[in-house]
């Protein structure tokens, strides 16, 4: 017999019991182990179509299907998040607080991180994986006024020209 059970991705990393109903009815508790990924399978020895004649009944295999996270994406172990810094944040360095599989850790953004910036958690990946983030560069949904102000007035001490080279960064 072949089945099918969707999990989130908290549970698919984490490990999570899910009950699952059986065509004939009878319920059974999955195992889902710590760091398990889309499309694996599990085998409920037994529990699948009984046997013609006196013969054991076969075996369910229960495939797992994995669904997206709104937030984070996986390769392997490691875990990646997209995370929105403010201007400010990414020029001047700040401590942000930063979701993770097991609950929010501060975080230093170091001065001068650009868009892009990838920073790694060391071990809070999927078992024993790292999460790593990407800095996003957000600006205000507002125009503001000092800020415009400034960047008009501000000559850098060390111009350059990020297309220089051509435009692939």
């Amino acid at each position: 017999m072949r089945l099918e059970v969707q999990v989130s991705f908290e549970e698919a990393a984490r490990g999570a019991v899910k009950r699952l109903s059986l065509p004939d009815g009878r319920a059974v508790d999955l195992r889902i182990p710590e760091g398990f990924e889309d499309g694996q399978s599990l085998r409920l020895k037994g529990q699948g179509h009984p046997a013609r004649g006196a013969g054991p009944a076969g075996d369910a295999l229960v495939t797992v299907r994995v669904l997206p996270h709104r937030h984070f994406q996986r390769s392997g172990n490691d875990v990646f998040l997209p995370l929105p810094v403010t201007l400010q944040e990414a020029v001047l360095g700040a401590r942000i607080e930063v979701p993770t599989l097991a609950g929010p850790v501060t975080l230093s953004v170091p001065p001068g991180s650009g868009q892009g910036t990838k920073l790694r958690l060391k071990g809070r990946g999927i078992a024993g994986g790292d999460q790593y983030v990407e800095l996003r560069l957000v600006l205000p949904e507002r125009p503001e006024p000092e800020l415009a102000s400034f960047l008009e007035d501000w000559k850098p001490r060390h111009p350059f020209n990020p297309r220089k080279g051509g435009i692939e960064r």
